[in-house]
């Protein structure tokens, strides 16, 4: 007789239902073990992962640490041996690891080296300095053109000739027989547009627009100011076809003197070492250079020699003309009012420069806004120029400018 059956051989239906409900426990309960059987599975899993990431984060911390260097020269085709300079100079020939077959060994690559062989095991990034990156860099395409230059149609000129043309059709000047000028010199006032030109034909010529401010390659300790110069150089040939711009060059280009100070003479040195860039690289290459200037008369005559600089390009306080152009250009996208008398803002705006018109014009939508008016009348304008051309005269007397 089993469990759910009564004395005279019948199911009794209470021990039944205590059977199934004890089967049904049962059942859960092989269910609940089976969960718990997968999540320690799955516990296990993870910790033998994390054994695994944890030997092999051992094994690589165990490793000899890899030195830096630099690829000086290829020995043959197959990129088997080179030779490289690891500091502090020192040059050797080594081999190159098999796990670089597939890349481009070039000179000049910053590569990682085995310090019990110096064999090249990796290639490393480029390792400009914090400085160079930092710098103005601006990829093609600029979104400034020669329609949003007003009043200097001369210099545009002469910028399309030196620049743009060698850089887009190199071979008129070898069929011609002549080298294209390597760099130009723009000088003039602060204002007159001299900025705005170089990222204009940098557009114009489809080139990387690189700028540097002079006196940021002024440094403290000896020969960080050369090496900044290589540096930037080295990147303007890397993001060829380039126009390196480098604004107040009369921070580092002013004339050496005899009785120069120690800072003087690391000035001088970053001189040098510009003047040596500039005659190392190809004047047919894509890479041109313009130098900016406010103060041309204190320049060393080593960087105003032709083969260096060979145009010097003016940039003069807007005539009337020119001075109407600019108007036009800053005025492109404002709502001023028809009967505008534009002549006589021309007028008003003697002795004022690019830069001064663009505020002037930014002065009197200013003063739109602030009356809640949509429209820029005539009024908003002539309080303008009061404004910017007093404080001009208050700031920057015109009389001693030029005398």
């Amino acid at each position: 007789m089993t469990a759910i059956e009564s004395e005279n051989g019948k199911k009794d239906p209470e021990n039944v239902e205590k059977v199934t409900s004890y089967i049904r426990h049962l059942e859960k309960k092989i269910k609940e073990y089976e969960i718990d059987v997968n999540l320690l599975r799955n516990s296990i899993t993870k910790v033998e992962f994390e054994v695994k990431s944890l030997r092999s984060e051992i094994e690589r911390l165990s490793e000899l640490p890899l030195l830096s260097g630099y690829i000086i020269d290829i020995l043959d085709d197959i990129n088997d041996r080179a030779i490289i300079e690891s500091p502090p100079n020192s040059s050797f020939v080594v081999r190159i690891s098999n796990r670089l077959k597939e890349e481009k060994i070039v000179p000049g690559l910053h590569v990682a080296l085995n310090q019990r062989n110096y064999a090249v095991m990796e290639i490393l990034p480029s390792n400009f300095n914090p400085f160079v990156r930092g710098m103005e860099i601006i990829d093609c395409p600029i979104d400034i053109s020669y329609n949003d230059i007003g009043g200097l149609e001369n210099q545009i000129q002469e910028v399309k000739e030196i620049i743009e043309l060698p850089l887009k059709k190199p071979e008129l000047f070898k069929k011609i027989g002549i080298e294209p000028p390597k760099g130009v010199l723009f000088y003039g006032l602060p204002g007159t547009g001299k900025t705005l030109l170089a990222k204009a034909v940098a557009h114009e010529a489809n080139a990387t627009f690189i700028k540097v401010v002079a006196t940021e390659l002024v440094q403290k300790f000896i020969g960080e100011g050369s090496q900044y110069v290589r540096e930037i150089f080295s990147l303007a040939r890397q993001k060829a076809p380039t126009i390196l711009f480098i604004d107040e060059l009369d921070a580092i280009g002013a004339i050496r003197m005899q009785d120069d100070t120690s800072g003087d003479r690391e000035v001088n040195r970053t001189l040098m070492q510009l003047l040596s860039e500039l005659d190392g690289f190809d004047q047919r290459g894509d890479i041109k250079f313009i130098g900016a200037t406010n103060r041309a008369d204190i320049l060393d005559p080593a960087l105003l020699r032709p083969g260096r600089f060979d145009r010097l390009v003016e940039f003069p306080i807007p005539n009337e003309k020119a001075r109407e152009a600019i108007f036009k250009v800053h005025m492109r996208t404002l709502h001023f009012e028809e009967n505008l008398e534009i002549k006589k803002l021309i007028a008003l705006t003697k002795s004022a420069t690019g830069s001064d018109i663009k505020g002037i014009c930014t002065e009197a939508g200013m003063y739109a806004i602030r009356k809640n008016s949509e429209i820029i009348s005539h009024e908003d304008f002539i309080k303008a120029i009061d404004k910017i051309m007093s404080k001009k005269k208050d700031d920057f007397p015109i009389s001693d400018i030029f005398l």
